[in-house]
């Protein structure tokens, strides 16, 4: 017999490999669930966490390195759904969206999940193509969500509020990390 406990972890991963298959049932079923809360967050925390390991792989980095990229990454992700959720829901909405920000953000949350994949750069030479296949990996998986999320019919304006909030998140990051990070040699 499952247990209630199994049952939950079960469906968080079954959850997880949704995300990353890209099955937009999986969306679905996130943005319909307002429990599933807890669950995008550790989706994200974990994506950040791995990102923070992956980037020892950039050069010599202590756990301050290590927890900044991961803060990094996390404030990647925040700075990207909000963007997005400005630009799908107020900016650029189809007819039929509706959408809260508790929607996007789970389901923007799980598409995190490819993140997992930036673990791979503590060997260094797979940083570069670890967090390479990472970012377009999510950038997919987000491209699903939103248009999951947001009610969109259309891939192609899913891809466009995606790809504009990507540009405006990564140019945040990047700020930030030329601004506080540490020096990569």
């Amino acid at each position: 017999m499952v247990s209630t406990l199994d049952r939950k972890r079960s469906s968080f991963l079954h959850r997880v490999f949704g995300a990353l298959a890209l099955r937009a049932g999986t969306y679905e079923e996130v943005e319909a669930d307002p429990g599933a809360n807890w669950q995008a967050v550790a989706v994200v925390v974990l994506s950040s966490v791995a990102a923070g390991f992956g980037a020892h792989g950039f050069g010599p980095g202590g756990p301050g390195d290590v927890a900044f990229f991961g803060v990094v990454a996390l404030m990647a992700w925040v700075a990207w759904a909000l963007v997005i959720y400005e630009i799908g829901a107020r900016i650029l909405p189809a007819a039929e969206t509706r959408a809260d920000v508790g929607q996007l953000l789970r389901t923007t949350g799980f598409a995190t999940a490819p993140g997992l994949l930036r673990i791979v750069g503590l060997m260094p030479e797979l940083t570069i193509p670890g967090f390479v296949v990472a970012a377009v990996w999510m950038l997919l998986a987000m491209v699903v969500a939103v248009r999951q999320a947001l009610d969109y019919t259309s891939t192609g304006r899913a891809i466009a509020v995606c790809g504009l909030g990507w540009v405006l998140a990564i140019a945040l990051a990047i700020l930030f990390g030329v601004l506080f990070g540490p020096r990569v040699s």
